[in-house]
This record gives C-alpha cells, sequence and structure tokens, in this order.
C-alpha cells in the first residue's frame, strides 16, 4: 500500500494570513488599554477608552451609563460597597469586574484601566482620584471635587504634574447657557458686572439636626467600614445611605457642596473669577426650646446666607460680591422682571447684576435671559465659545474623547484647574457657614462663645488659611482615619 503524502507546510502567505486571523480572534476576547499599546500618549486605533468606576449605584450608574453611550468607552471594572445599589449596573455590564474596595482594584488592576470615574460621598472623593492620576490615569470625578479645602488644591495640582485628563461632574458647564451668557457679558450687554446672587431651594434631605443617640442596623449590602472611608468611625444611622449623608459635615459639604457647582460655575467663567478674598456668612436657626436655637455642630444648618468678595479681574471694573442662598431663601425679585415671571426657575437660579443691565439662568445656566426678558429673543451676539455636541449630556463624552487624546489634546468643560478653584470657593464659603456655630469656652466656665459669628473672615489663597480667626482653619484640612491616606 502506499504511503499517505504528509501535510504540506503551510505557505508563507498562508501563514501570515493564519497569524493575522488569530490576533483579530485573540484581540475580541482581550480589552487592551491604550498606555499598554504604545506608551503615555499613544493613541489607540481603536480609540477605546478602558473605564473603571468606583460608585457605580445612584449618580454613579448614571455616570458610567453615559460614558458607555459615548460609543467609545469600555467599562471594564466596577467598584462599590454597597452590592444592592450596584446590581442594576453589574447587570448592564456583564464583562466588567466587580471589586468593593477601590484600593484593591488599582493595586491588581491598574495595568489594564486607561481612566478612572469617581462617584462616591463627598468625603471620599479626594483619596482614589489622587491615587488614580498617581497611576497617570485620566479621571472623571462628581461634584463637589472634594470634601476639603486642601484636597481641591491637592487635585488641582496634581492633574497638571501628572498630566491627565480631568472633568469634574458639573454637567451644566458644557451647557449652551454658560456660554451664552459669556458671550452676552462680553458684548458688552451688562456694562460692568459688580454683584452676583446664586440661590437653591436646597437642602431636600434632614439638616440642623443632632446626630441620633440610637444606632441602626447596617444594610445587609453594605460594607460600612469602607463606607466610612476616610471619616471618623461611627454607627450607622437610619436612612443615612444612600442619599441624608449630604447633611452631615463629616460625609457631605450641605446644599453648598451639591448645588454650588451647578449655579456659582457660570459666575466663575463670565467673570474669570478666582479665590475670595473674604467670606462672611449667616446661618438658619432650629428651634429648641424657648429662646433656644440649637447647635447641632456634626450638621449643615437648615439655611444660610453667604457673601463671598472676589478681587477684580480682567472681567471687572472692581471687586465682586457673590450672594449665595440656600434653604429657600432668595434674593429681591429685579425690577425688570416681570410679576408673573419666573424667577430663575423657581427654586434655583444665577442673577448677574452690571452697572448698564442685568441677566440670570436657571440651574445648570439653562435657559439664560437678558432683563427684561424681552430682550431675550431681539438681541443677537456674535457665537465665540464653541458649543459642546449634546450640551450637558455631551459632559461625559467630551471627556472620553479628550482623554482618548490624551493630555492637553482637547478641550473640556470643568478640568480641575477650573473645578479646583470652584469648589475651593464653595467650601471657603461652608468655613464661614461651619464657623457659625464654632462653640470655644468662656473664660469664667459659663457657657460659651462664638467667635466665627459677626465677622469677615479673609482667606489667603497661599497659605491656604483664614487669617483672622484661626479656629476655623481646622476645617481646611481633615485627618483621616488609619488606614486611609491621600494619595500613594
Amino acid at each position: 500500500m502506499a504511503k499517505p503524502n504528509p501535510t504540506p507546510s503551510p505557505s508563507p502567505e498562508s501563514r501570515r494570513k493564519f497569524l493575522q486571523q488569530s490576533a483579530v480572534a485573540a484581540a475580541s476576547f482581550m480589552i487592551v488599554p491604550r498606555f499598554v499599546l504604545g506608551g503615555k500618549g499613544y493613541v489607540a486605533p481603536s480609540d477605546r477608552l478602558v473605564v473603571a468606576g468606583i460608585g457605580a449605584g445612584g449618580k454613579g450608574e448614571s455616570d458610567i451609563m453615559n460614558f458607555s453611550k459615548s460609543g467609545k468607552a469600555d467599562i471594564a471594572y466596577l467598584c462599590d460597597v454597597d452590592d444592592q445599589r450596584a446590581a442594576k449596573t453589574i447587570k448592564s455590564f456583564p464583562k466588567a469586574k466587580y471589586y468593593k474596595d477601590w484600593r484593591k482594584m488599582l493595586e491588581k488592576e491598574h495595568k489594564h484601566i486607561d481612566a478612572v470615574s469617581v462617584s462616591t460621598p463627598d468625603h471620599n472623593h479626594a483619596a482614589p482620584a489622587l491615587a488614580a492620576m498617581q497611576l497617570g490615569k485620566h479621571v472623571y470625578v462628581q461634584k463637589p471635587l472634594t470634601h476639603d479645602i486642601y484636597e481641591a488644591r491637592v487635585l488641582t495640582d496634581a492633574a497638571r504634574k501628572y498630566k491627565v485628563v480631568t472633568q469634574m461632574g458639573n454637567q451644566g458647564a458644557s451647557n449652551d447657557g454658560a456660554r451664552l451668557l459669556r458671550e452676552w457679558y462680553d458684548a458688552g450687554l451688562l456694562g460692568d458686572v459688580h454683584t452676583v446672587y446664586c440661590w437653591t431651594d436646597r437642602p431636600v434631605w434632614p439638616q440642623g439636626i443632632a446626630w441620633p443617640d440610637k444606632a441602626a442596623p447596617v444594610p445587609s449590602t453594605l460594607d460600612w467600614d469602607l463606607w466610612l472611608g476616610t471619616a471618623p468611625k461611627e454607627n450607622y444611622i437610619e436612612k443615612l445611605v444612600p442619599f441624608n449623608w449630604r447633611g452631615w459635615w463629616e460625609y457631605g459639604t450641605g446644599a453648598l457642596g451639591d448645588m454650588g457647582c451647578h449655579l456659582v460655575e457660570a459666575p466663575f467663567r463670565v467673570l474669570d473669577l478666582t479665590y475670595p478674598k473674604s467670606v462672611a456668612a449667616s446661618v438658619g436657626s432650629v428651634y429648641v426650646d424657648e429662646f433656644k436655637r440649637g447647635y447641632f455642630p456634626k450638621s449643615c444648618p437648615p439655611s444660610s446666607h453667604v457673601i463671598l468678595k472676589f478681587p477684580k479681574t480682567s472681567k471687572t471694573k472692581g471687586d465682586i460680591t457673590l450672594h449665595w442662598m440656600d434653604g429657600g431663601i432668595q434674593p429681591e425679585r429685579p425690577a425688570e422682571l416681570g410679576p408673573n415671571e419666573v424667577f430663575g426657575d423657581g427654586g434655583n437660579g444665577i442673577l448677574f447684576i452690571g452697572d448698564k443691565g442685568k441677566m440670570m439662568a436657571s440651574t445648570y445656566a439653562e435657559n439664560p435671559r437678558l432683563l427684561p426678558t424681552s430682550l431675550t429673543a431681539t438681541t443677537k451676539v456674535a457665537e465665540k465659545f464653541a458649543r459642546v455636541p449634546g450640551g450637558a449630556n455631551g459632559h461625559y463624552a467630551q471627556w472620553v474623547e479628550a482623554a482618548i487624546a490624551g493630555y492637553g489634546k482637547k478641550e473640556v468643560s470643568s478640568p480641575f484647574d477650573i473645578a479646583g478653584p470652584l469648589t475651593e470657593t464653595l467650601l471657603i464659603a461652608n468655613l464661614a457657614v461651619r464657623g457659625y456655630d464654632v462653640q470655644t469656652p468662656k473664660a469664667d466656665g459659663k457657657g460659651f462663645n462664638y467667635p466665627g459669628r459677626n465677622v469677615e473672615l479673609l482667606w489667603d489663597p497661599k497659605q491656604l488659611k483664614v487669617t483672622n480667626l484661626d479656629v476655623v482653619n481646622q476645617f481646611v484640612k481633615r485627618d483621616y482615619r488609619q488606614g486611609w491616606k491621600l494619595g500613594a
């Protein structure tokens, strides 16, 4: 019997085709981060961004979904301390690897990640964001950027040092309204703006209350110790998670932190503001018993009025005064506004007052209007500032595309160079709010003094301190709980 012919050796062309097909097949099973393919600054042929989401429930869920909707982001890793809150996102991205501790995730997976989104309670923003930046990862951090003034300055400096693309989650910064307000002002329609009002109907969660004496059972799906993170050890209290933490100073930053980034951002951009030089505040009282108001140092107050003074900028002739009002307090209605016209959006708003005119807007700088409002439709100015495709919803894709392009290649609406000073300003305002209720014992030991009331705090941005009332400087920088730190 004749022997069978041996299998012929493949030709060079067949071998080359086989290797190409094998490489394509292998790539379909593996997400490779851009920086691995070609080093720092390399743009992958696929133009895709490998994203890890720290905070996968609530706002984190919507952030992650919006990154995915950009069509250019692969959600490869998810991290959350609450399995139940994260469940929907985990289901939406079944191939994403899930962690509960962001420190372990970054330690094990950083070589496979291009960018990190941080959407946690305020007190846990800075630590994971800085750790990611130190690893060369682009970062998207929910508003307010940080819980403390010191943290905000550190993240602002880190973005430049590590040359990463940054964006804060105040999506209104990408709205057309924010740009139209700038164009109106630059066209001279208001003259010189000297006063701005920003107001909100927040809080819509408990504030001005005592920390409950009675501990509540920790939800079975929540890792309470990881949720506390950098904050001091405390017992869990009823309904703290997922939302009411905003009203407690250890975790949240009150109405200012929640809404300030959405309302004060437009004045910052229109007037080119930087750091305030002084701040003063008054806060709403809480009834305890007859002739006595409550003192609850752990809780943000139910309402406040803060007055910030900024030095002259390239856009103004003199100093600027910005009023912040929360808890439903609103400024006087402008005379130019009709009696049945809505002021701001009803509960929130922004009002610019110049020596020649006025303009206002709603939350996120939406619905900008000149006053009287009849001028809005008839006034035309040149478009100076490029619009973000999709407006507020395009805020996410804008960051994804800028991260793919690389540091310094594409503009984003709220980079840390802007978001950092904006957040610092809001937290400086909170210094006055917190300082209003700071107690110091009287010399005779009978009762307390309140040295932060009825004073104007003078702020030194270089030293990061109040120069005329040292007792409030304790709130500039926190001491983290043991086991947690800022930075690698």
